[in-house]
């Protein structure tokens, strides 16, 4: 642990450095964000899982900035370089910017014109112009003139010297720093329609001819015409004004009015345009592409939280179903835990004698199999095959199931191996029917990418977005809490502390010696040890002979939970069950060294609500009936509609068209609205009403500005 590290932390993020110090130490130790969230509350004064992993962050981006500064100085030190000055430099360098600008006049180099011109011996020439003492040029290049150098005249020898000083004043740190902060300030980011596509490019038609200030352009914006420039339709520019860049490095770099100046001033022309420009804008570009990064994976890490978190209908009999017009609809039975009862192929959409028989074949199953409620995919024949079941009159619920990613799963080996011998459209059933289920069980076993609830996600730096993106799916699973005797492989991955082999071993030991009748039988779990024990333990769920076995107490305070029902003479099962032996509990009583009130309040409330589900009550949600298509809608209709994806920019909703209508952030609400997702989420059920709709594009106008029913 770097105290230095961890006093920095604290500065930058208002903390204590013992919160910081608190979580170093712990992640050091192996442990995760969720357990040290949810289980060190005394150690780090509270912090949530969003602050303890801004620190874990940190702290590996300043461990990579060391090692840096490590290889920088031993670069230095071998050859030569290093002296006292420059060390003191490298050490106090803050950030990544400012030690890369002390190391890049020392770092190797491929040959340049200037490397080139000091091989000609040409270097004590541009010294003697940059000393600026009003001395004459030529005078001054004459003795370097040797035709066996490749120095014919005294023109060649001040070109060689001009190059050398070009190099060292683009290199130099204050220059550098001070045309960097030009850039910010006054950056321009521009773009223009590459010649000749107009039409191959029709799609970044917007920013064909666009402009506007570097500091103000959003992330979404970026990212776009970053993608149109890949793609060769755009040409980017994002640079402040050439001559304020110019007037800037003259008032840093020259210093006399002499001919020798104005051979430093043309040194510098040539620098600015040739070698510090480019290399600026080209970091520049790159920091703005990291902070369109950032927002984008912060957008996506929040509406793939809605989503994981949607309310999960629960373990019901649940008849499933994958629409199709001219193949059939794929059918399945799933019993409550998710297993497959028995499927079959319908055609509910083409003939009347096909539906007919669709028809018998859908209420024959659900009366033999006590089916409670039906999925339907929401993709092709969706809303035509959820009118189809709802016309039966089953008397049950019928919810259209958000299917992004279900044919993916179908065909992963996640998927063969649970259903070797299924057809993928069949498997894309089972998938359907166990999203409505448990949409956080089942969307685990894919990638997040593949679900569609972002933008740009192919664009954005890959290893952030990973890291992001389990960041979320491990903080949803351990906030809902797992089964252990039901859960699959890919569910028990994310939990705290186990990983893909340890939920591995601990299926495999499940299948061979049965359910597991206690926590503590984990430790019997090949390659189990302690530590992966105490942090996983606290989020799964066995229903055993131990009650809180199934709780969210962790089995490191079961002896404190004991002490208690023993202090107020019940058993420690009817603290769970009843309310008045738990009023007799003094938390302040049980407050020791290693335990403190946040982990006694959390204690007692788990003892309220054992394994307490945070995701909210399962609700049947409807699309309008008779709006089934672009072509049904018209202006001032006003419609139910689900949020499926939420940008900077705006939410899009899916009003049961078969294509999701766009709210932008304007139309959000009756009021001012700066950031989307202050107003809606992913999975939220909104009231919305049709602005706009074109046929051509296909692109569909809502506003939620003066429409009642929104719920949150």
């Amino acid at each position: 642990m770097n105290d230095k590290h961890c006093s920095q932390i604290a500065k930058g993020m208002s903390l204590a450095v013992s919160q910081v110090a608190a979580v170093a130490r712990l992640v050091g130790e192996g442990a995760t964000v969720p357990f040290v969230a949810r289980y060190r509350k005394e150690a780090t004064g509270s912090l949530d899982e969003v602050a303890v992993a801004a620190i874990r962050d940190r702290l590996e981006a300043l461990a990579e900035l060391d090692k840096r500064r490590e290889v920088i100085l031993s670069s230095l030190e071998e050859r030569g370089l290093l002296t006292p000055e420059l060390k003191a430099a490298v050490d106090k360098a803050p950030d990544k910017t400012q030690l890369e600008d002390i190391y890049l006049p020392h770092r190797p180099k491929r040959r340049t014109r200037a490397s080139m011109a000091r091989e000609r011996g040409l270097e004590p020439l541009a010294n003697a112009l940059m000393a600026q003492q009003g001395r004459d040029p030529l005078a001054l290049a004459k003795p370097f003139v040797d035709a066996d150098k490749g120095v014919p005249d005294v023109d060649a020898a001040l070109a060689g010297a001009r190059d050398i000083i070009a190099e060292g004043l683009a290199e130099n740190p204050s220059l550098r720093k001070a045309v960097r902060q030009l850039f910010l300030r006054r950056g321009r980011f521009t773009s223009k329609m590459v010649k000749g596509k107009e039409e191959a490019g029709a799609t970044y038609r917007s920013w064909f001819a666009w402009d506007e200030p570097l500091r103000a352009i959003p992330g979404h914006r970026a990212l776009a015409m970053f993608r149109g420039e890949a793609e060769g339709f755009l040409s980017l520019s994002l640079r402040p004004p050439e001559d304020e860049i110019l007037e800037l490095a003259r008032r840093g770099a020259l210093r006399g009015r002499g001919p020798d100046t104005e051979q430093v001033g043309v040194a510098l022309a040539d620098g600015c345009k040739r070698l510090l420009v480019p290399s600026l804008e080209n970091e520049i570009r790159a920091e703005v592409k990291r902070r369109a990064d950032a927002e984008a994976i912060r957008v996506f890490a929040s509406n793939l939280r809605g989503l994981l978190l949607a309310p999960p209908l629960g373990q019901k009999i649940v008849l499933a179903l994958d629409p199709g017009f001219r193949t059939g609809a794929k059918l399945t039975v799933l019993d409550a835990q998710g297993g497959l009862l028995h499927h079959t192929t319908i055609f509910p959409t083409t003939s009347t004698s096909q539906r007919e028989a669709a028809a018998k074949v859908v209420k024959e199953l659900c009366a033999r199999f006590k089916v409670q409620a039906v999925a339907v995919g929401n993709g092709t024949a969706g809303r035509e095959t959820e009118a189809f079941v709802r016309e039966l009159g089953l008397g049950l619920p019928v919810v259209l199931v958000n299917e992004s990613g279900a044919s993916i799963y179908s065909a992963s080996e996640i998927a063969r191996r649970e259903f070797p011998d299924l057809d993928l459209t069949v498997r894309g059933a089972v998938s359907i029917g166990r999203r409505l289920m448990d949409p956080l069980a089942e969307l685990v076993k894919l990638d997040p990418k593949s679900i569609g609830v972002g933008q740009y996600q192919h664009d954005v730096d890959q290893a952030g977005l990973r890291r992001s993106l389990d960041d979320v799916v491990s903080s949803c699973v351990n906030a809902v809490g797992v089964d252990v005797n039901t859960a699959s492989q890919e569910l028990l991955t994310f939990v705290s502390g186990l990983g893909p082999v340890l939920a591995k071993n601990v299926v495999e030991h499940r299948d061979e010696h049965g359910p597991f009748d206690s926590r503590a039988a984990l430790r019997k779990v090949k390659r189990l040890g302690p530590k992966a024990f105490e942090q996983a333990a606290g989020f799964l769920r066995v229903r055993g002979k131990e009650p809180l076995d199934s709780s969210a107490v962790h089995p490191e305070r079961y002896a404190l939970v004991r002490s208690m029902a023993k202090d107020v003479k019940c058993r420690p099962a009817e603290l769970l069950t009843d309310p008045a032996a738990r009023a007799k509990v003094r938390l302040e009583d049980y407050v020791s060294e290693d335990v403190g009130l946040p982990t006694l309040t959390d204690i007692m409330a788990e003892l309220e609500k054992p394994g307490r589900d945070p995701r909210a009550a399962f609700s049947a949600f409807a699309f309008a009936d008779g709006v089934n298509k672009v072509e049904d809608l018209s202006e001032g209709m006003e419609l139910p509609g689900i949020v499926t994806n939420v940008t900077k920019f705006g939410a899009f909703v899916d009003i049961g068209v078969h294509r999701d209508g766009m709210v932008h952030v304007s139309q959000l609400a009756d009021r001012f609205v700066s950031d989307p997702a202050e107003v809606v989420s992913v999975s939220q059920e909104v009231m919305v009403r049709v602005v706009e709709v074109d046929l051509k594009r296909g692109r569909i106008s809502l506003t939620m500005r003066g429409v009642a029913g929104t719920k949150k």
